[in-house]
């Protein structure tokens, strides 16, 4: 049995922090968010919403080891609801659907998305099964993390939701945001069908632009990529799904497959991201046609003359022709990440939600790709001076932001 969640419930806390963690805990940012103002755009999110167990070590285990932690935080996690409470400290009206089980996980990610402003009002809550979890280790050797994710049970269908449930969770939404997790229903919301309902009143038939995270090749992402507007990838997945040669071709290949998108973002760690942007310029202007792999090149040597933090460097409007893959006219962006330093990285868990969290403000609020790229850079680079994937997402009031805001 499921229930939609009534967000006025008394939900019981995660474990206190004594209980959570054996060293200190960073304190809980300033709670003081522009979110759910009446005047804010709204974004709404579906996908992935789990509890994190993380736990650091000296290094990474070998086989049979038994080693102690350094320190160990319980934290709501999940793509999608790391990605909204991102959107929703930085001032964005955030709403976002999952399912959780009316265990005490299940009740405490609720109750830490409301904190931080998260409208979770549409959740799913099913009264049996166990809401998703994740083991992360932390390795504080090489800075890395290792999850191991238990997925929640009973999963998500399209019955658990109503139809009038998605036309009041639609309402005055500006962008619709998707990981491509609970794919079956994911895609309900984004085709505008759901068996019961005859009428079409999901996201893309309202005009509702939509930005995927493409984390890898899963059940529903090339249906998803057609519906798209805007789509972030991981560093593996442009060539994976295209099998371009190169990353800059595959971004050529994506566009070419996928008319309705309008950019493509791959993120690349600490090397920074590349975006490719389709121009509305014909393309018969005078626009130059140049190899997009010798653009790179290009765009590369003017990144590393200017300052170590992070900015971005665009190409003009060109004509991108990718060998044995086509051409499009467009613009390449280059992003370059900031180079944090080592007593300052604690944990890149949720960086990359934390970029898209971002770009999400980003697109909401019109920033050009020349502000937007070095701005959740900037966000993503902060998150991951903290343990865990929400504990360093920071407030659009952050005096850190304020360089990549004017």
């Amino acid at each position: 049995m499921s229930s939609i969640y009534s967000s006025t419930a008394m939900l019981p806390s995660f474990p206190s922090s004594s209980s959570r963690s054996s060293s200190s805990l960073t304190p809980r940012a300033n709670m003081s968010s522009t979110s759910n103002q009446p005047d804010a755009p709204t974004v709404l999110g579906f996908g992935g919403v789990s509890v994190d167990l993380l736990a650091t070590v000296a290094s990474f285990p070998k086989p049979d080891d038994k080693i102690r932690s350094t320190s160990m935080k319980v934290q709501g996690g999940g793509n999608a609801g790391n990605a909204l409470t991102c959107a929703a400290r930085l001032g964005l009206n955030a709403r976002l659907i999952s399912k959780v089980a009316n265990d005490a996980q299940g009740r405490g990610a609720l109750e830490e998305l409301q904190a931080d402003g998260v409208d979770v009002s549409f959740f799913v809550v099913s009264e049996e099964g166990n809401s998703p979890f994740t083991y992360v280790i932390v390795d504080n050797q090489t800075k890395t993390r290792t999850c191991i994710h238990t997925p929640g049970s009973p999963p998500m269908i399209p019955d658990d939701l109503k139809s009038s449930t998605l036309v009041s969770a639609l309402k005055g939404v500006s962008l619709a945001y998707f990981d491509v997790r609970l794919h079956e229903t994911a895609l309900v919301i984004a085709h505008e069908e759901v068996s019961d309902i005859k009428s079409h009143i999901q996201a893309n038939r309202r005009s509702i632009p939509i930005l995927i995270d493409a984390e890898r090749l899963r059940e529903g992402l090339d249906e998803f990529l057609h519906l798209s507007d805007y789509v972030v990838c991981s560093a593996k997945l442009p060539q994976a799904w295209s099998n371009a040669p190169t990353v800059p071709s595959a971004l050529v290949s994506m566009l070419l497959r996928l008319p309705k998108v309008k950019f493509v973002i791959v993120t690349l760690g600490s090397d920074g991201c590349m975006m490719l942007e389709r121009s509305i310029a014909a393309e018969d202007s005078q626009a130059e046609e140049m190899d997009v792999d010798n653009m790179v090149e290009q765009l590369k040597q003017k990144i590393d003359s200017v300052k170590s933090g992070p900015t971005c460097v665009p190409s003009d409007i060109t004509i991108l022709q990718a060998k044995g893959v086509g051409t499009i006219c467009g613009r390449l962006f280059l992003g370059k990440a900031e180079k944090i330093p080592e007593l300052e990285l604690v944990d890149t868990t949720g960086a990359g939600d934390a970029f898209i969290g971002a770009i999400l403000y980003a697109i909401c609020t019109n920033m050009p790709p020349e502000q937007m790229l070095p701005f959740a850079a900037q966000v993503a680079a902060i998150s991951c001076r903290a343990l865990g994937a929400r504990t360093g997402l920071p407030h659009l009031s952050d005096t850190r932001l304020t360089p990549f805001l004017n």
